[in-house]
């Protein structure tokens, strides 16, 4: 069965409401089904959003033939672990059949997870850490209102959900940027895990999106039909400049009279008894043991979404080069590529291509040459990184290439959650951090990322990339523009030099191409090879030169790429001789930890040792911090001799 809503109607007619009623006897008995089955998952919220969700279905535009049409709105279901009702409802729209949805719910390798996620057809989103789903929804909503798109967005929310803080960001947000065509639409069924909200965390959810200038419709009995649609159309045509959250009254577990208003029904299924109790109430037959039969067959995975692939080209532009006498910070040589890339790329009189978002930092990740150029693709989101990193990611998958620029502890280490959902859902996010490890000095520890690199390696599809010197910084920059996926690209604070060829020119000078996975021989030695990248690159030539002019070969290799890595140019040093690594980053995460475990898959065995950030620093200059660490020339050059006995 499927349903086309006509938003210009004034009200419903009598057999669009009983269609509606019939809809969500077949849904309300799936999603009882379902989760009994699976003996597990979360029928009660799935029966209490369950109108809602065949209403907004039956309006917005949607093609269950072509589940990815550029032209569809956007439905983000932010409480994803209400999937039995949202697949219900996908099933009786058209998207798959309800033998694909059953046969496979919560079974391993199935294309029906026990939270919902974009494998599904008609699943925008990967989503399940409550609190998330609104800022995926606002960076969709800005990617329209970006582009001139008239597209609409609805975002379907828990009441105990905002308890999360970074709802309260995407709140502001949204306000600050007019975003008119987003809907918020709150199951307010008053019980969570634990109990009642009130009880368990007490708060006002409309006032909370009253002060933030939202405009607010309360709706007394989110269960009725013709009351769902006169709040829903009327939200969907708003071009009022303010979004609008809808607070529906809804009853957990509705619709089966012995689950409603218990909130041991969040996240428990129904006995076999109790199921054939709730089918008989819905009128049914118990079909419990075919569909138990089901599901011992193979799982069937021919429904699964292949994931997204329809990114933006973009223009690499003209590569700055930068001459050997030239002493600048890496981050003003990111902010000239991002220059260069809106100049190639951001026309006026049409939408941009290149984005950027940062966080009340534009000055100090050097952004405010491309806002200048692109003030409308620029957005400041205010000290709300947990917001920003998740709404950069959906903007990125809506044919925009998306720069989110501030500090590594803020990029890296505070929105970490947010970094992997975006990994979940294959974005297309360009992470520039600025001021990462010792080189941030003064700031002290707290500010001293040093786990860039550990907390990525956690993750699957980003690779992370640290440049040596502002030549190597505008490549990399430019390339992370134009190649497709999840890239981070780190840098310190301070000024840096040049790094040059033996002879003294650029050594990443014009006929420089960055290639992903391929470290750079800076220096070749026949004794041993240091290991670096990033900051401690000079500081590494320098103990090159101390180790020449002491009668050493010694070799230096660059590993700017450190996910994916060179296992060719490690291995290639392990055959010279002993390896020291060197990095701006804790010693047991880092590049050496990576090294170590690559040699000894390969069983490659050779003196390595591992220098790093070995103990929380202080607050000082960098030069001293590194001193301190074992890190500076000398003490590399040492650690070297050493080695090599």
């Amino acid at each position: 069965m499927t349903l086309k809503l006509d938003i210009q109607q004034k009200n419903l007619s009598e057999q669009e409401i009983a269609t509606l009623k019939e809809m969500r006897r077949q849904c309300a008995r799936r999603i009882l089904l379902s989760t009994s089955l699976a003996a597990s998952g979360h029928p009660g919220g799935s029966l209490s959003s369950l109108d809602m969700l065949l209403v907004a279905y039956g309006m917005i535009r949607h093609d269950p033939h072509r589940p990815r049409w550029d032209g569809r709105d956007r439905f983000v279901e932010s409480i994803g672990h209400i999937s039995p009702g949202v697949y219900s409802v996908l099933a009786e729209y058209g998207y798959f059949t309800e033998d694909d949805f059953l046969s496979g719910f919560r079974r391993t390798g199935s294309g029906f997870p026990g939270h919902v996620e974009s494998i599904v057809p008609g699943v925008e989103w990967d989503t399940g850490n409550l609190g998330q789903g609104l800022s995926t929804a606002v960076g969709m909503a800005q990617a329209f209102k970006v582009k001139g798109q008239d597209k609409r967005v609805f975002c379907l929310m828990g009441d105990g959900e905002h308890q999360k803080g970074q709802i309260t960001e995407a709140v502001r947000y949204a306000h600050k940027y007019r975003l008119d065509n987003l809907t918020v639409l709150v199951d307010r069924n008053h019980l969570q895990i634990c109990g009642r909200t009130d009880d368990v965390m007490p708060q006002s959810i409309g006032k909370l999106y009253e002060a933030l200038g939202w405009k607010v419709v309360r709706l007394k009995d989110g269960h009725d039909y013709q009351a769902i649609f006169n709040t829903f159309s009327a939200a969907y045509q708003n071009n009022s400049g303010v979004p609008t959250v809808i607070l529906a009254r809804t009853v957990m577990g509705k619709g089966i009279s012995f689950m409603e208003n218990l909130a041991k029904y969040h996240g428990s299924p129904l006995s076999p008894d109790l199921l054939a109790d709730g089918l008989k109430e819905l009128g049914f037959d118990n079909d419990f043991e075919f569909w138990q039969e089901q599901r011992r067959k193979p799982v069937r995975t021919d429904t699964i979404m292949e994931p997204r692939a329809d990114f933006p080209k973009a223009n690499r532009g003209e590569p700055i080069l930068y001459e050997s006498d030239t002493l600048t910070d890496n981050r003003s040589a990111y902010g000239n590529a991002l220059l260069g890339l809106a100049e190639a790329n951001n026309f006026k009189g049409k939408p941009p291509v290149i984005t950027g978002v940062s966080c009340d930092l534009e000055g100090s990740v050097k952004m405010g040459a491309f806002h200048k150029h692109s003030p409308g693709g620029y957005f400041e989101a205010g000290i709300q990184e947990h917001h920003s990193a998740g709404m950069s990611g959906a903007m990125s998958c809506e044919d925009l290439v998306t720069f989110f620029s501030t500090f590594g502890v803020f990029a890296v280490s505070e929105v970490y959650n947010q970094n992997r959902l975006n990994d979940f859902n294959h974005t297309n996010l360009k992470i520039v951090a600025t001021h990462l490890g010792l080189d941030v000095g003064e700031d002290g520890p707290t500010h001293q990322c040093i786990d860039y690199l550990g907390l990525f390696k956690n993750l699957f599809r980003f690779s992370v990339f640290m440049p040596a010197d502002p030549n190597q910084t505008d490549r990399i920059v430019r390339f992370i523009a134009t190649e497709p996926g999840n890239h981070f690209v780190g840098m310190g604070r301070s000024k840096t030099p040049v790094i040059t060829t033996q002879d003294g020119a650029p050594f990443y000078g014009t006929d420089y191409t960055f290639v992903p996975g391929r470290a750079d021989w800076l220096r070749r030695g026949t004794e041993a090879t240091l290991i670096t990248y990033g900051a401690l690159t000079p500081a590494c030539i320098d103990a090159w030169k101390i180790l020449r002019d002491e009668g050493h070969s010694v070799g230096v290799l660059n590993m700017a790429s450190l996910l994916p890595l060179d296992v060719d140019s490690l291995v290639e040093a392990a055959e010279i001789g002993p390896i020291l690594t060197v990095e701006d980053h804790h010693v047991q995460t880092g590049l050496g930890a990576s090294a170590s475990v690559v040699l000894m898959e390969l069983g490659r065995v050779v003196p390595l040792r591992r220098l790093g950030v070995s103990h929380y620093a202080s607050s000082g200059k960098p030069a001293e911090l590194y001193a301190e660490q074992g890190l500076d020339a000398a003490s590399i050059a040492d650690s070297v001799t050493q080695l090599i006995g």
